[in-house]
């Protein structure tokens, strides 16, 4: 698996080496805004204990299960970011950017009652996961993170498991990280 090339928004980096404990251990980040000052995403699989309802308490409706905000990243926790699937993908609603297929950025500070009708799925994130220039490029290097496109189902679906199953389809000897399991020994 080639961890150097192109750093691009839409893109999955999924953690290698886990068990050695940290923040990003098991994470699946999104890449939602890639530029020369600085990379940012979302991790994917960390659930928080704030309830929906104290965040976007209009979209809890549209929140694909479990109901609850994500922990994007450990730095920004007073950002609050929202991932969502249009309802009609081909005309995408206002306050929405699109980072991969159907799967975008949803403006949280748009008028709710103009958004509330226009999407099928959201998902809310408390937080970012940002790196410096250059410092993911070094971390890709240094083999710190496989990289794969995003699919929906890795956004707004079930969380636990998800590192597992994303490294499964990526197949291959990456695909064998699936199965590693805590005690080092074993592996």
């Amino acid at each position: 698996m080639d961890h150097a090339g192109a750093v691009a928004v839409g893109q999955l980096l999924v953690a290698t080496q886990p068990g050695r404990g940290g923040y990003f251990d098991r994470t699946v980040v999104l890449l939602i805004e890639h530029q020369s000052e600085a990379t940012v995403g979302l991790c994917l699989n960390v659930m928080s204990e704030i309830p929906a309802s104290s965040v976007l308490s209009d979209f809890t409706e549209l929140m694909s299960p479990p109901v609850s905000v994500f922990e994007g990243g450990p730095v920004n926790q007073d950002v609050v970011v929202a991932l969502g699937e249009p309802a009609s993908p081909e005309s995408p609603p206002p306050g929405w950017e699109r980072i991969s297929g159907d799967i975008g950025v949803v403006d949280v500070n748009y008028p709710s009652e103009l958004l509330v009708t226009s999407f099928t799925q959201l998902r809310v994130f408390v937080g970012l996961s940002a790196w410096s220039p250059g410092q993911l490029e070094g971390e890709l290097i240094r083999g710190s993170w496989f990289r794969t496109p995003v699919r929906s189902e890795d956004v707004f679906g079930d969380p636990d498991g998800l590192w597992r199953r994303v490294l499964r389809r990526m197949g291959g000897s990456t695909g064998r990280w699936s199965t590693w399991v805590e005690e080092p020994s074993l592996n």
